[in-house]
């Protein structure tokens, strides 16, 4: 039986980092040939972004490269280990439909491209929000991934903040955009888990 110890659980969580930005590299090159017609990308949406890179990138990174906090640390537990590698092929998936769907109505932050187009095909036919569904995967795969409390925890903290203060904004600018259309879509979808969240 093969067994899984910390570094190994550090090397997957830091490849699926490396595969997350390999899938965003190519839209996001795309998506900037489309101009931005109305943008709420703002000093609050750059702070959630880089908070999110903190807890998801450079705080994992500490912990790997010097073992801080060691207070928090917890026993590694292959079956937990599984469920993060599991979590984390979950989240790529996601993630990857995602941006494949929106094409190049994608953004990283707050904004309408010109022409842009309501999405409601692909995972977006079952909820709202997949890339943020692939988010909160990406940041319990951290929990499961990396024996530390403080560590794992640090990313679904942030992934909340980011969700928390956009997701609300994002809609009502799609609802500006799109009207009834979007307020027909909001009606038919969940947010995050279809049918039920």
């Amino acid at each position: 039986m093969m067994t899984i110890n910390a570094a190994a659980c550090e090397i997957i969580w830091f490849s699926g980092l490396v595969a997350w930005y390999i899938i965003r590299y190519p839209f996001k090159r795309r998506a900037k040939k489309v101009s931005v017609i109305n943008s709420l990308y703002d000093r609050r949406d750059r702070s959630l972004l880089a908070f999110a890179t903190v807890a998801l990138f450079i705080v994992p990174l500490v912990y790997a490269l010097t073992g801080f906090p060691t207070s928090f640390n917890r026993p590694v537990i292959p079956a937990i280990a599984g469920l993060g590698v599991a979590t984390l092929g979950a989240a790529l998936f996601l993630f990857y439909r995602s941006h494949a769907d929106l094409g190049r109505n994608w953004s990283i932050s707050l904004e309408i491209r010109r022409e842009h187009q309501l999405i409601t095909g692909g995972f977006y036919r079952l909820i709202r929000h997949p890339m943020y569904s692939s988010f909160f995967l990406l940041a319990l795969a951290q929990i499961f991934l990396l024996p530390n409390w403080l560590v794992g925890a640090s990313g679904l903290l942030a992934i909340c903040a980011l969700y928390g203060f956009r997701v609300r904004q994002e809609e009502q600018m799609m609802l500006d955009r799109f009207g009834s259309e979007y307020r027909h879509y909001m009606a038919h979808t969940k947010r995050l888990i279809p049918w039920i969240l």
